[in-house]
């Protein structure tokens, strides 16, 4: 069974500041969201050198291209040993599928593999004027998760505001991975689907995502812990 927990998000430029932020732990090993600025920024090493401090990582970047260009990019990240990868539903079940048999090592193990249903800065009026997508938002993100599911994968990347809806369509093993996630006395940013820690576990997340409230906090272990409690109901 898969054990919950609170994904930091290292949204940050370069290598340097990712390590400065880690030793700040101590000795703790958050797992941690390695996102598009920072891979594009250093590439596979910084993937190599966060593994060998003893981290998990989810290698946030959301591939979506015709189904062959994205298997052959997924057999080269098996090879990086992240515990968790994504790619965007909207690519079909078709490249969906593609992805997962890219990403299975040789060996018969793989990372988990997500996919993203609706991006949580994506309101239903954004969505249905500039996507043209009439339906409304919790039906796709619905649909989304069912087509995620026959392609086989893990679970989806959802607002914490859809994990119940999520796993009312797909099962509860099916995974929710959740960003959006803000303390009750903090700002939404350009997030719009949100809610807080407590909120999530209530809801049925598996995984919350958590960047800005952590990593723009005076004393960000001490947010992490907070999260941590608020989500998992433990102390640190």
């Amino acid at each position: 069974m898969i054990r919950k927990d609170v994904i930091i998000a290292c949204d940050f430029a370069s290598k340097e500041e990712t390590l400065a932020f880690l030793d700040r732990f101590e000795g703790r090993k958050p797992y941690v969201k390695v996102g598009m600025e920072l891979y594009y920024a250093c590439g596979p090493d910084i993937i190599r050198e966060i593994k060998k401090r003893g981290h998990k990582i989810f290698l946030d970047l959301k591939l979506h291209d015709i189904p062959n260009t994205v298997k052959k990019a997924m057999v080269v990240l098996s090879k990086l040993d992240v515990d968790m990868c994504n790619v965007h539903a909207g690519g079909t079940i078709e490249m969906m599928k593609a992805a997962l048999e890219g990403l299975m090592r040789p060996d018969g193990t793989r990372p988990l593999l997500i996919a993203v249903t609706q991006l949580t800065s994506t309101s239903e009026e954004r969505m249905q004027k500039d996507l043209l997508i009439n339906a409304g938002i919790r039906e796709t993100i619905a649909h989304y998760a069912r087509n995620t599911k026959a392609a086989g994968l893990d679970g989806v990347v959802c607002s914490p505001l859809e994990a119940s809806l999520v796993k009312e369509a797909c099962g509860p093993d099916f995974l929710t991975v959740t960003p959006g996630i803000r303390f009750k006395d903090a700002a939404g940013d350009d997030q719009v689907r949100i809610t807080d820690p407590a909120g999530a576990r209530a809801i049925g997340s598996d995984f919350i995502v958590v960047g800005r409230p952590i990593t723009a906090a005076p004393d960000p272990v001490a947010a992490y812990k907070r999260c941590v409690k608020d989500f998992l109901g433990e102390d640190l």
